[in-house]
């Protein structure tokens, strides 16, 4: 594990193996009862995972296939439909204690995904953009494809979940979903875009350069 920055009282980490999803979610629950903030960036196993807006007509397979494929699926309080989890994407969760920095979900989202366009453009340069019919990051030309997922969950005025970038994931995954209500062919990753070569590095830039602009840009 890489300890990056740790100013603003906020330590930001990433993690060199995979972290099963049930312990990050175990973790966020510890966090937010001890109100004690950290950025998280890591990768997990094969996963699905439905927030509260989850439409039963967006998983397309049955519970028994996804054991048979040995996907997990983990349903939890965080906004947004059916997103899904594989090895090669950058995940990153975020802890905020909005209160402790008098700052609002809006803000932080703004912040948040501020964050993330200058990240991307500074490590890949590729140009990414919100959808205002839904969430996450796209690419902008076309034809526009998403990269970025997002699901932020928000309780006692303390942040949880947060990002998935797509980077050398072959989004097999995202097929046995609708992921957010749209259409598996509606994704892309960075091993799409021709954008894979030094991952590793790139990977660790990213969260640099993520890392540094969020919490320069938080109150």
């Amino acid at each position: 594990m890489t300890k990056f920055l740790h100013r603003k009282g906020l330590p930001s980490y990433l993690f060199p193996s995979i972290v099963p999803y049930l312990r990050y979610v175990k973790f966020q629950e510890n966090s937010r009862k001890n109100r004690r903030e950290s950025m998280l960036f890591l990768e997990h196993s094969p996963c699905l995972t439905g927030g509260i807006g989850a439409k039963a007509e967006n998983l397309l397979v049955s519970p028994s296939h996804l054991n048979s494929l040995g996907v997990e699926m983990v349903t939890l309080p965080r906004g947004g439909d059916f997103t899904a989890h594989e090895p090669g994407q950058i995940v990153g969760y975020l802890h905020i204690d909005l209160k402790k920095r008098n700052l609002s979900l809006g803000d932080f989202l703004r912040v948040l995904n501020q964050s993330l366009v200058v990240s991307i453009k500074e490590t890949w340069g590729l140009t990414v953009e919100e959808n205002p019919k839904a969430p996450g990051l796209y690419t902008t030309e076309e034809p526009k494809r998403k990269l970025v997922s997002e699901g932020i969950f928000a309780k006692s005025y303390f942040t949880s979940f947060g990002f998935a970038l797509n980077g050398l994931n072959n989004l097999s995954t995202f097929s046995l979903i609708n992921p957010c209500g749209a259409k598996s062919e509606d994704m892309t990753s960075l091993l799409r875009l021709g954008k894979d070569k030094d991952f590793p590095k790139k990977r660790r830039e990213f969260v640099e350069i993520f890392t540094k602009t969020f919490i320069d840009l938080l109150p």
